[in-house]
């Protein structure tokens, strides 16, 4: 066993609710205190010198100087494995385009697809590596990971087995999504039913069978696929064993209806939930994700989490970071910005991005600092955990620990 610290403060977000709104005054913070860590989990989190007088021969993990230790962050919504650039999008969104315009001079998500289709195995192995090692270091520790820009069997599978041989070389858990029906693919000759028949027959038994993912995702809109033949994508999806979770109300509301009907883990966008559907979100065990990242990309609304939170339903906070509507990437910045347009408070906030982000991705075995969960924190050189939110992104992290062990 090792013992680390004495830090600062060690905010634990242990016995915080799953769900509902929260108050910074149930914060459990322990000043001066220390995380007792057994081989990659945490064993015990208490007063630095009482775990260290009740284990006197133990290794000590010396930390210098005033730091606060956090639960590592989980971004539960990403799209960083992808070929090409897309800032010229950017500029003409900026500059008034709209997306027809900008679709049709070659931007777009089919942009992304025709050069992660045209890159080589090794560039994107690269490039998705040097992302994962960007959200690494912001204190990030779990990564969902999402195909989607390949939209063919050969190309799908392509993304999914690069995304596994990245979780060979990272120390970070990768969660992969099979996203196949992130659209129509312009050379598909069909209908958007033949399409996804085509993803149901063809793409996720390989998937299955080569065990490239256990999730699959569907982005639900007037641009993509419509609600009705994506419920029964869906449930189809679910009887061939795959986990799901739904693109839902980015645009246009009722989306995220549908998620709840068909028992998706979570529902990520809502920028556009309606209130009876919040009420509907709330009553649900499916997790409402907020992704502020594609709403600072596209300059839209933000996804209404004050309203969400208030229902009482499970919030998430993730980057969607892609190369299109979200390319900042930096998931404590888009969060911190959140808070101030939805009037979240700090123990909000970071409940989504630690164990409410987890749950959206199964995983109950981190998120807190707390007995028998996953060793993954992050520490920050300040003496007020409320600086790390404050300073919005630019107060950088410290030390990474994966499995009890710095990065």
């Amino acid at each position: 066993m090792k013992l680390i610290g004495p830090f600062k403060q060690v905010v634990t977000l242990a016995n915080l609710p799953l769900r509902g709104k929260l108050s910074d005054e149930q914060l459990e913070i322990i000043i001066d205190g220390g995380i007792l860590i057994n081989n990659d989990t945490i064993q015990q989190v208490g007063n630095f010198e009482t775990l260290q007088s009740e284990h006197l021969d133990i290794e000590i993990e010396s930390i210098e100087g005033e730091q606060i230790v956090l639960p590592a962050f989980v971004d539960s919504h990403t799209h960083i494995c992808f070929g090409g650039n897309r800032a010229n999008d950017f500029a003409m969104r900026n500059a008034g385009k709209t997306y027809l315009e900008i679709a049709e001079s070659g931007g777009g998500i089919w942009s992304s697809v025709q050069h992660t289709r045209n890159a080589s195995e090794e560039e994107l192995l690269k490039t998705l590596l040097e992302r994962i090692d960007f959200l690494i270091s912001l204190g990030i520790t779990t990564i969902e990971v999402k195909s989607g820009y390949g939209l063919d069997v050969e190309n799908e599978l392509k993304m999914l087995r690069i995304i596994k041989k990245a979780q060979e070389q990272t120390k970070a858990t990768l969660v992969p999504t099979c996203l196949p029906a992130h659209l129509k693919p312009r050379d598909f000759e069909g209908s958007n039913e033949e399409y996804l028949d085509y993803i149901l027959t063809e793409i996720l038994p390989k998937v299955k069978e080569e065990n490239l993912a256990k999730r699959v995702d569907i982005f639900i809109e007037k641009s993509a696929f419509q609600p009705e033949e994506s419920k029964e994508f869906l449930l189809k999806t679910k009887d061939l064993g795959f986990e799901i979770t739904v693109h839902a109300d980015q645009f246009t509301p009722g989306s995220s209806r549908i998620a709840v009907e068909v028992g998706a883990k979570s529902a990520d966008h809502l920028e556009a939930t309606i209130d009876e559907d919040i009420e509907f979100l709330a009553q649900s065990e499916t997790v409402a994700t907020a992704l502020p990242g594609a709403s600072l990309g596209l300059g839209e609304k933000f996804t209404p989490a004050r309203k969400l939170l208030d229902a009482g339903a499970i919030v998430a906070i993730a980057s969607d970071w892609n190369p299109g509507s979200a390319p900042m990437g930096n998931l404590i910045t888009q969060a911190s910005i959140l808070a101030t347009f939805e009037k979240l408070t700090t123990a909000e906030v970071l409940a989504g991005m630690t164990f409410r982000s987890a749950f959206a991705l199964g995983l109950e075995d981190r998120g807190r600092l707390a007995k028998d969960l996953k060793a993954d924190f992050v520490t920050f050189k300040t003496n007020n955990f409320q600086n790390v939110l404050y300073n919005q992104g630019s107060l950088k992290a410290e030390s990474i620990y994966i499995d009890g062990k710095i990065k």
